[in-house]
């Protein structure tokens, strides 16, 4: 904040000033400490915010590995997959589509992949 000297007899403007104690008594007053820490968020705030605007960008889609329940092989399937996914083995469905993330088929077991 600047604040200006101003000359009484001519009213005119001599010089301006840097009031720093005053500065420092309004902005003590002003500021608060914030509610939350902006640059370390919790994990769970990491995972619920946008992939984009995340501190560091990750995507929210993965691959997994899928065991077929009845033949016993595994399938690498996308996490997000948009199509019905069959056992190679027996042909049964390991996963159909919804909105959003593949829905595994009950007895299914599953690991994600590691990249």
């Amino acid at each position: 904040l600047v604040r200006w000297k101003v000359c009484q007899e001519s009213s005119r403007l001599l010089s301006w000033q840097c009031c720093a104690s005053f500065d420092n008594q309004l902005i003590s007053s002003i500021i608060k400490p914030l509610a939350k820490d902006l640059l370390l968020p919790t994990p769970e705030e990491e995972r619920r915010r946008h992939k984009k605007k995340r501190l560091v960008q990750s995507p929210n889609s993965y691959f997994m590995d899928v065991k077929c329940p009845g033949c016993y092989k595994i399938t690498t399937v996308f996490s997000h997959a948009q199509t019905v996914v069959l056992c190679v083995g027996c042909s049964t469905v390991l996963c159909q589509p919804t909105g959003g993330k593949a829905r595994l088929t009950e007895g299914c077991s599953f690991r994600r992949k590691q990249h």
